[in-house]
């Protein structure tokens, strides 16, 4: 009975004390949760709120509409319009093979798409849309709407896209946008810009596309969208419409543009060149050609392996921007310029008559004119009229190089002339400095008095834009007024309505004496009446003032030129400057045809035409554009002669038995500038 009693009594000190233990670790496990709650519910609470209401809510940038761009007279050359894409989200699916070929069951998509769509997966992150194909028809997107459900991590989107109605016209200045790339990433990133490229997939390139990239993008919208556990939106909880870009009015005339255009791009005679045209007074670039040219709707939604290869791999080089990139000699059109800094600098009165037997000479060697004409006694006005070189060999030993790149550059020859373009070269306007910075051999760096020689009338170490001679014709006709040279004329803000003109002063003013600038303006006026562009400006309704010149792309080291032995691509650059009418100057010109031989016979009549439509009496002037709101944004011929000039009529002027002259020995090759053509290299001195 009693061990009964002692048995019963130390079972229950057990369960007691089994259940103390149990009570005590139900109570310490209820304080870890009570902890952990407290943890969550008070410690943690803002940050897990916040992440817990970025799970349930997504944001979803909204692109903008990009800015259109038009020509001076409204027509569009870049516009954006809407366009169905379908895009799949690789972290919701599970095999993007197996999804592609259920939709080829459904809509069409090529093997091209499906390229294009692994290459732009590599570079993609996994939980972002990657596009398989775009310009989805009204009756895909209904068909794919109705199959939907079968495609999780599929969906169909709008976008912009950039269009260019044009063509193959203004290519050059308008340019294209293309992909966004690693490299524009990293520059948007460093900017602090990337987050307003989210959701856009393309950035300007080239031309005014990539100059005036910010203006033209606009600023990203954004949409608050609620989105349930599987991924899918439920409901938008707020949304920022997006800013449309600016839209840009150029200054160039698509008429004048395509007339132009035509005149480089005949079928039986395609010519490879350049062309600029200025207006003086306000520096508007009225037509900007680059020919060949190319389609920049290739490049939109990136440019195929056989499209790129043929442009690429052109000889013609139709993706180089000849007026800004190409690099030239620009030969006797350079010389008004320099007779203008003789009498600038009072180095020689424009009276005083100079000995012109064919030749000059210097150190020894002779430097003959082209052809080897003989024109006795020259004076200023007639040396510009008949192009004498032995007039201006004269000068340049005399002038010295320093003082004639001080003086040109005032005209924007060898600096960047501030055109609203990317990849303008400056070019080379060579001086001591210059020289003694491009050779590293001291041998190399010293300027000799020679060399100067064939400086001063365009050749040698000279290599010149197109854009800096036309600016500089421009400049000369506007008596020494600097207009900015552009091609936006006008920002339009199409939302606030409001517009800014671009350019409205004078960068600076030459300081040119009046009687200096009238004895250049007259010679270039009697270079058309009389001179070597006489036959091409016969009959023109207008007094027009020019200057032709012709370049040479190689040396001959003193051999007698030929052209007919000679491949087509070593035959002479022409070229002409000039500007119209000459009392009161509306269009300036400047051109190149590579390889075109004379400067009068083949340059020349482009500009006549040029001149001729512009200042037609029957051309339909646009009237002068009020824009919908302007705001103030700051407060505050071959080479003929002047028959009053007495030149001798044995004078040979067979362009193609002529006589170049030899390069001096201390005339070394000009180091690579990026010339539009190879053999554009190395210079001789000739005028």
């Amino acid at each position: 009975m009693f061990e009964f009693g002692q048995k019963s009594g130390l079972q229950r000190k057990r369960l007691i004390t089994r259940i103390i233990v149990g009570s005590l670790f139900i109570l310490f496990c209820f304080s870890i949760l009570i902890y952990r709650l407290w943890v969550l519910q008070v410690e943690r609470y803002d940050g897990l709120s916040e992440r817990a209401e970025r799970n349930r809510i997504s944001l979803i940038p909204i692109p903008p509409r990009r800015g259109e761009v038009v020509d001076r007279n409204g027509l569009v050359l870049a516009r954006s319009y809407r366009d169905y894409t379908i895009e799949i989200t690789p972290a919701h699916v599970k095999n993007t093979d197996e999804v592609i070929a259920q939709l080829r069951e459904i809509i069409p998509v090529s093997d091209l798409d499906v390229r294009r769509f692994k290459r732009r997966l590599s570079g993609a992150h996994r939980f972002s849309s990657v596009m398989l194909r775009h310009n989805i028809t009204d009756d895909e997107a209904a068909t794919f709407a109705a199959h939907s459900y079968r495609f999780q991590g599929v969906s169909l989107k709008a976008r912009w896209v950039r269009e260019y109605p044009q063509g193959e016209s203004a290519a050059h200045l308008i340019g294209y946008v293309g992909r966004i790339s690693e490299k524009d990433k990293e520059l948007l990133e460093k900017e602090g810009r990337e987050g307003n490229y989210r959701g856009t997939d393309v950035i300007g390139k080239k031309g005014i596309e990539a100059s005036y990239e910010e203006i033209l993008h606009g600023k990203t919208g954004w949409e608050e969208v609620e989105i349930s556990a599987s991924g899918r939106p439920v409901r938008v909880l707020k949304k920022t419409d997006p800013i449309p870009g600016d839209n840009l009015r150029l200054s160039i005339d698509m008429g004048l543009q395509k007339m132009a255009e035509g005149l480089f791009n005949n079928p039986r005679n395609p010519q490879r060149g350049a062309l600029v045209a200025i207006e003086p007074t306000t520096g508007e670039v009225l037509a900007y050609v680059s020919a060949p040219s190319f389609d920049p709707n290739l490049f939109i939604d990136g440019i195929d392996v056989e499209n790129w290869r043929r442009l690429s791999d052109s000889e013609d080089a139709p993706l180089l921007d000849r007026p800004i990139s190409g690099t030239f000699p620009i030969g006797s059109t350079y010389k008004p310029f320099v007779a203008l800094a003789a009498l600038s600098l009072g180095i020689r009165d424009a009276e005083t008559r100079i000995p012109d037997p064919g030749y000059f000479e210097y150190g020894g060697q002779r430097f003959h004119n082209a052809g080897r004409a003989v024109y006795g006694p020259t004076s200023m006005h007639r040396a510009i009229v008949v192009s004498s070189d032995t007039y201006f060999f004269s000068l340049g030993p005399i002038m010295g190089v320093d003082n004639l790149h001080d003086f040109a550059q005032q005209f924007g020859f060898g600096k960047r002339t501030g055109v609203d373009l990317p990849g303008e070269k400056r070019g080379i306007l060579p001086s001591r400095e210059w020289k003694r910075q491009a050779y590293k051999d001291p041998k190399k760096q010293v300027w000799h008095a020679g060399e100067t020689i064939s400086v001063a009338v365009g050749q040698g170490y000279n290599s010149l834009t197109i854009m800096q001679l036309a600016q500089a014709t421009s400049v000369l006709a506007a008596n020494g007024v600097y207009m900015r040279p552009h091609i936006v004329n006008w920002l339009e803000n199409p939302v606030t309505r409001k517009a800014e003109q671009v350019v409205k002063e004078p960068d600076y003013v030459i300081p040119l004496k009046p009687e200096h600038l009238r004895v250049i303006k007259n010679a270039m006026v009697d270079v058309n009446r009389f001179g070597t562009a006489k036959k091409i400006f016969a009959g023109a309704r207008y007094v027009a003032a020019g200057k032709t010149g012709t370049a040479q792309v190689f040396s001959l080291k003193g051999a007698r030129y030929n052209a007919r032995a000679l491949n087509k691509r070593l035959h002479d650059h022409a070229l002409y400057m000039g500007f119209a009418p000459a009392d009161n100057p509306k269009i300036a010109v400047a051109l190149i045809v590579e390889n075109g031989g004379w400067g009068a016979t083949v340059a020349a009549p482009i500009a006549r035409k040029v001149f001729d439509y512009w200042l037609s009496p029957t051309r339909q002037e646009a009237p002068e554009y009020v824009p919908p709101f302007y705001e103030e944004t700051n407060e505050e011929p071959q080479e003929e002669s002047s028959p009053d000039t007495e030149v001798p009529a044995e004078t040979p002027r067979n362009p193609e038995d002529r006589t170049h002259d030899a390069t001096p020995d201390i005339l070394e090759p000009v180091p690579n500038t990026g010339s539009a053509s190879a053999q554009s290299s190395s210079r001789v001195k000739r005028g």
